[in-house]
């Protein structure tokens, strides 16, 4: 897992130029870039790294920045870093990851305004806290606050960073019920080992396994 910056599947793309003057001129102007890795710091949005064809590189660009190299600048629609993310970065060890299964795959996610955002899976981030030796103060392992950020392409040429709950991806051999989900988050810590059980004492290496005694204030003797 990286800290603070890490590799992605490169992008060929655009950049709204004003981005490269602090947002104080060239405004409605664009360049071609490839945005080639991210940043991640705890509690702001997902910040990319790009190239641009003079060989600068530009630093910690927020999502908004970027449109798709197929459309003129005027062709895609100007939209604020909330609108095409949701959550800001969980902590500063991000994992890059590109899942076979979604690769190519269309999808929806539902926006601040209630309307429905259609684009295509590129590549997902995913936070978590690898370092026992660092006080954990981020909300990355805990279950019901734990989001990823699916990055997409989307059709109107923007890109956006979308959790799985409010997603939704279509197959057409598969994906057959349009309904929108009523699922609960999960609240629940899986662990594998707190089952009770304990493991024979001795040096076989195909020892037996037996489910301890359980006392009367529902600890185990």
């Amino acid at each position: 897992m990286a800290y603070l910056n890490a590799n992605i599947p490169p992008i060929y793309c655009k950049i709204r130029r004003e981005y490269l003057y602090d947002l104080k001129k060239n405004k409605g102007q664009s360049s071609d870039c490839v945005i080639f890795g991210l940043a991640s710091i705890s509690g702001r949005a997902i910040l990319f790294h790009c190239m641009l064809p003079n060989g600068a590189v530009f630093y910690r660009l927020p999502i908004s920045a970027f449109f798709q190299k197929e459309f003129e600048r005027h062709q895609v629609p100007d939209m604020r870093v909330d609108e095409l993310q949701l959550w800001n970065c969980f902590s500063y060890w991000p994992s890059v990851h590109r899942f076979d299964w979604l690769a190519g795959i269309k999808g929806k996610y539902l926006g601040l305004d209630k309307k429905f955002y259609h684009g295509e899976y590129l590549f997902t981030i995913d936070w978590g806290h690898p370092d026992v030796n660092i006080l954990d103060v981020e909300h990355s392992e805990i279950p019901q606050e734990h989001k990823c950020a699916h990055i997409l392409a989307l059709t109107n040429g923007n890109y956006a960073a979308q959790p799985n709950n409010r997603l939704l991806w279509h197959i057409n051999s598969y994906t057959t019920d349009d309904s929108w989900p009523d699922y609960k988050v999960q609240t629940t810590y899986w662990d594998a080992e707190d089952s009770g059980l304990v493991t024979e004492d001795s040096d076989k290496m195909f020892y037996d396994i037996e489910e301890k005694v359980k006392a009367e204030d529902n600890t185990y003797e």
